[in-house]
């Protein structure tokens, strides 16, 4: 009885050592719309132009990325290199320096100096955008 007792809590000890809570978004890519947006004060804290090779990920993405916190200037996201890639093969490398509210999950806001670097500005929308954080 009483090596049962202890199997049972050296099994329960490593089961709760070997629990690590996983964010939902703790890899870095995703897919979806890339949209263009006027760059200014990001939720990174720092001031960008339009001119700037700039994003902004989406909310769910910047929230839970691994070790962010309550204070959005301090979230490891900031100042990421995410390559976005269009189906047909254009690519732009942004710095992420920004949140985007009014994303889906996957999807970017790109300046439109990065924006015009896969489509012309007119298209607005580009759908089916894959990306990575590196």
């Amino acid at each position: 009885m009483r090596f049962s007792n202890v199997l049972v809590t050296i099994l329960s000890a490593a089961t709760l050592g070997s629990a690590v809570p996983l964010s939902p978004r703790a890899a870095a890519s995703g897919t979806g719309d890339a949209t263009l947006y006027a760059t200014g004060l990001g939720s990174c804290g720092m001031v960008n132009t339009d001119a700037d090779l700039v994003a902004a990920v989406d909310h769910q993405t910047f929230d839970t990325f691994p070790g962010a916190g309550a204070n959005p200037n301090a979230n490891p996201i900031c100042n990421k290199q995410l390559t976005a890639k269009t189906a047909d093969g254009k690519s732009v490398t942004v710095t992420v320096v920004d949140r985007c509210v009014g994303c889906a999950l996957g999807s970017i806001d790109l300046s439109p100096t990065a924006f015009l670097r896969l489509v012309p500005i007119e298209v607005g929308r580009l759908h089916g955008v894959t990306w990575t954080i590196a």
